[in-house]
């Protein structure tokens, strides 16, 4: 049986009703540059320039910054991820951010998915300590961006941006649930006002820190994107929400709680702060039904769509450690599938595209041959 995630605003099918109180209609006041509407008094906000490159045309992310760490030969094992190299090896960081925008990266993500208060200061962090990591993130993305523009092919003098990552709740309890959302149903469920008592230090940290879009990634349901966008709106954070998501055998892209997918993004495009919505971690194979399902949900002009899958491997967090075809190395072939999976994606509406786990610089490399900035 199908779990299902806990949400005031989902009927018993799971699915949101047309008119959602977190999501509003965009108002006069906001204006329209292309096809993207955004807040007059948010123009000055670098992630305006961003806008306006989704208004142009399509945006090149990167791929999966703790799997180049662990492939140049760093320990990614810990409860903390990636986000450990903020602590022991802030280089290291730097150094995989470059080779990201040395591949054509367009926008680098910083490594604060799985970087917590809680979960810092399980480590031994004081909470002044863990703020201090957690902001770090975003300096350390941007010396990457710029070191890998500057001696990256066609690269130098590229504009670029910082994305802050806010990982699911799911993320810092390093059990997998991010891609079960057991935190959101069951009588162990976690409440709207923890996801967002959770996520809103986070969201301030990151924004504080000089983020240019926060990448609110990985979310399981849609109580986790409600809490999330409440803060978002009250925060006015510019930011996208993405989701991991499957296609079930009736060709229905659903969340991983199993609420239509659709009507869950379509929602949270409605908040004026939210440039973009759309999918990431999942198998490339479930991309294009799932961007056709929420192309057709998000009006014109209210977000672009974003896509970042992984290489098609599943996560076993029992083994830590990604299993299917390859799982023993790199698995062949995965640029290849994002390059032909490109084209498509990019004909279906999607405007933010890039990779995510198991996704390296080569990978990266083979998506800027495909995407016209």
């Amino acid at each position: 049986m199908r779990p299902h995630c806990s949400s005031r605003y989902s009927d018993h099918n799971g699915q949101l009703p047309r008119s959602v109180p977190f999501g509003r209609a965009r108002s006069d006041a906001e204006c329209d540059l292309g096809d993207t509407l955004y807040p007059m008094d948010d123009v000055s906000h670098p992630s305006s320039s961003l806008r306006a490159a989704l208004a142009a045309g399509s945006v090149l992310l990167d791929g999966g910054l703790s799997t180049e760490l662990e492939t140049r030969g760093h320990d990614v094992s810990t409860a903390l991820w990636s986000a450990r190299l903020l602590l022991d090896d802030p280089a290291a960081v730097v150094a995989a951010h470059a080779a990201f925008a040395a591949a054509g990266a367009q926008v680098v993500t910083t490594a604060s998915y799985q970087a917590t208060l809680p979960g810092l200061m399980a480590a031994g962090l004081e909470r002044r300590e863990a703020e201090r990591v957690i902001s770090s993130s975003v300096a350390l993305a941007r010396q990457g961006l710029d070191a890998g523009q500057e001696h990256g092919v066609d690269s130098a003098g590229r504009r670029g941006w910082v994305a802050g990552s806010i990982g699911a709740y799911g993320a810092h309890l390093a059990d997998g649930s991010e891609y079960t959302g057991s935190y959101l149903h069951g009588p162990e469920r976690v409440s709207q006002r923890q996801l967002r008592e959770h996520h809103r230090p986070h969201l301030d940290l990151l924004a504080a820190a000089g983020a240019d879009v926060v990448a609110c990634e990985t979310l399981p349901g849609a109580a986790e994107v409600e809490a999330l966008v409440l803060e978002l709106e009250a925060l006015a954070v510019p930011a996208w929400v993405s989701m991991s998501a499957v296609v079930d055998d009736d060709g229905v892209a659903r969340t991983r709680c199993g609420e239509p997918l659709a009507p869950v993004l379509a929602a949270a495009a409605r908040v004026p702060t939210v440039i973009a919505v759309g999918v990431n971690c999942l198998d490339p194979s479930a991309v294009l039904p799932a961007l056709q399902q929420v192309g057709a949900a998000v009006p014109a002009g209210e977000a672009a769509l974003v896509v970042y899958p992984n290489s098609g491997e599943a996560w076993d967090a029992a083994a830590r450690a990604w299993t299917g075809a390859g799982s023993a190395g790199e698995r062949a072939g995965v640029g290849d599938d994002l390059s032909r999976g490109a084209t498509q994606w990019l004909d279906a509406g999607a405007r933010l595209v890039g990779g995510c786990c198991r996704v390296r610089p080569a990978h990266i490399a083979a998506l800027a041959g495909v995407l016209t900035p």
